[in-house]
């Protein structure tokens, strides 16, 4: 899914310059760093209500390349400029994580998959 048809599912905001056509595979929901480089593996969009410089480290380290920052939060001057120096795309939604998630998903957008053994 570009990350055109992200911001319009969710009517977003995006806060830096970095290429608005970047595509993503999959989508990933979480607040927990640890498990963002735990689980991660694909091509994701992440959406965290987390807003702090450690996302875009971890992002940068597990390769995501578009964060989209729910419950209407908005990141930092410095968290938008260390973003964009890694070429991460910074968006902004007023949806909760669980209603943003959901809209993406009803728009085609598949969660990453993770594989645990209950």
């Amino acid at each position: 899914m570009k990350v055109s048809e992200i911001q319009a599912v969710l009517g977003a905001k995006i806060f830096n310059e970095v290429d608005e056509e970047l595509e993503v595979d999959y989508g990933y929901s979480c607040d927990l760093m640890s498990d963002v480089l735990a689980f991660v593996q694909n091509n994701d969009v992440l959406l965290t209500g987390t807003v702090n410089p450690q996302v875009v480290r971890t992002c940068q380290m597990v390769d995501i390349r578009v964060i989209v920052f729910v419950r209407a939060k908005e990141p930092s001057a410095e968290i938008i400029e260390q973003a964009t120096d890694a070429g991460i795309l910074l968006m902004g939604t007023h949806h909760s994580m669980y209603s943003a998630s959901a809209l993406l998903y009803e728009a085609g957008l598949p969660g990453e998959e993770i594989e645990n053994d209950f």
